[in-house]
């Protein structure tokens, strides 16, 4: 039987008095195109804890000023629709007719849908932006981007070909610290980047699980086939489909969740688009709670231009979810001082004195103190509410949703942390050392 979204396309292309038997168009060529002083209609892809504590007070931020709302939810379980219509209308962000959708295709198949934002399982992200965007859709997606190389280079592909605005959810894009501190270093005052340190540590034993909602949810209410997508068909499991960062194929745990973050960073920064090579360790040593996915996770990256191996610089990246010590901290070190992502500064410590330098017939490149400008904090927490980083990156997505622009933080971006992220789970998976063949664009597990 035929579809509304190809009787669309059948009915809008013989009123253009073109006839093209068996040939397929796209959704997008068919879009609507939004006026400036239309309202910007949006659908929910997912009414997660995210998109509830977070997407949403930011949408909220800006709704009104650049005339958005909420028209529709797509959610497998019947009791998250419903959630997703009284939050949204207590809110004030719910459109009079706000609809409820069963899945994807039925939110998609509607007219009045000019933009979706994605917070589904991580798993889930890649495709469903694919489906969004050939649909004629623009897109805000959660990151990661996705958890498997095949899901990337269908999603990057789709966005390519659509030409549709998606903005993936790496908010430090849209931090004016961050925008400072890329903007030092490709000044050259920095000089070479010689290394990178990251860490991200949390104590919370509740991150990731729920166990209330396990207890309460059944198969027959959602459609477990559907949420599987291209993931082995597995028996029910209320886990899996609850508290999936904890549970691979899924989701990687801490590398989607948290690396793709700072590893972003790195490629910003430093204009390279992958790792050269990474080998990664871990383990579930405290949270003996069924999980699959370590609790502590470290990470080695070698990084640099392809054809020089001369050049380049490492990043260790560790992070542990059973205690805070040392926090969220991001540090960039070259030979004449670091940039403390933590404290916005940028400073000599570290750097080679103008005497060591003098010793060795060299010239010191001693930094400056200085403060970041306009430092806005990452918040770590795992209820944000609306932390003002995810706000201002909403705001630049709406923009760019109205302008055309292309947003801070494009679908190619996505791709790139998506490819050190999965290396590194590649390599943890395999304890071997995962580098990249930038002419076969795969990985090589050597």
């Amino acid at each position: 039987m035929e579809n509304r979204r190809d009787f669309i396309k059948k009915t809008t292309l013989a009123g253009l008095g073109i006839s093209m038997p068996g040939v397929t168009f796209s959704a997008s060529s068919y879009a609507r195109i939004i006026g400036a002083n239309e309202r910007v209609r949006v659908g929910v892809i997912g009414f997660s804890d995210r998109f509830r504590q977070s997407l949403a007070p930011s949408f909220a931020n800006h709704a009104k000023e650049l005339n958005f709302e909420f028209v529709a939810v797509s959610d497998l379980w019947e009791r998250r629709r419903n959630e997703a219509e009284a939050f949204l209308k207590e809110k004030g962000l719910a459109s009079s007719g706000f609809v409820k959708c069963r899945n994807n295709d039925e939110l998609l198949d509607r007219k009045d849908v000019d933009a979706v934002m994605i917070s589904t399982a991580d798993f889930q992200h890649a495709l469903h932006c694919a489906a969004a965007v050939e649909s004629g859709r623009d897109v805000y997606v959660e990151k990661p981007f996705a958890e498997s190389l095949e899901d990337a280079r269908k999603a990057l592909k789709a966005v390519t070909n659509s030409k549709k605005i998606v903005q993936v959810g790496s908010q430090r894009r849209s931090a004016p610290n961050y925008h400072a501190a890329n903007e030092y270093i490709k000044s050259g005052k920095f000089g070479d980047i010689s290394m990178v340190e990251m860490t991200w540590n949390v104590n919370q034993p509740g991150r990731w699980r729920r166990p209330k909602l396990v207890s309460e949810i059944r198969q027959e209410d959602i459609d477990w086939k559907r949420f599987l997508m291209n993931r082995p068909n597995v028996a029910w499991d209320p886990r899996k489909y609850l508290e999936y960062r904890l549970f691979y194929p899924y989701s990687s745990g801490i590398p989607g969740q948290w690396m793709s973050h700072q590893i972003d960073t790195v490629h910003w920064f430093s204009g390279l688009d992958h790792p050269r090579s990474v080998v990664a360790n871990g383990g579930v040593y405290v949270w003996k709670d069924g999980r699959v996915n370590p609790d502590t996770f470290t990470a080695v990256f070698d990084y640099g231009p392809d054809n020089d191996k001369a050049k380049g610089f490492q990043v260790l990246y560790s992070s542990r979810m059973h205690n805070d010590a040392g926090g969220v901290k991001e540090y960039y070190f070259s030979n004449g001082g670091m940039i403390n992502l933590d404290t916005n500064k940028i400073s000599p410590e570290g750097g080679l004195s103008a005497g060591s330098a003098k010793e060795m017939g060299m010239q010191a490149n001693m930094l400056a103190e200085q403060s970041l400008a306009n430092a806005v904090k990452m918040s770590t927490s795992a209820n944000t509410g609306g932390d003002p980083m995810t706000s201002l990156h909403v705001r630049n997505w709406m923009e760019c949703v109205r302008s055309r622009q292309e947003p801070n933080a494009p679908a190619r971006v996505g791709f790139n942390h998506s490819v050190a992220n999965i290396m590194a789970t590649t390599a943890l998976h395999t304890g071997k050392r995962v580098t990249w063949d930038s002419v076969k664009q795969d990985m090589v597990v050597s």
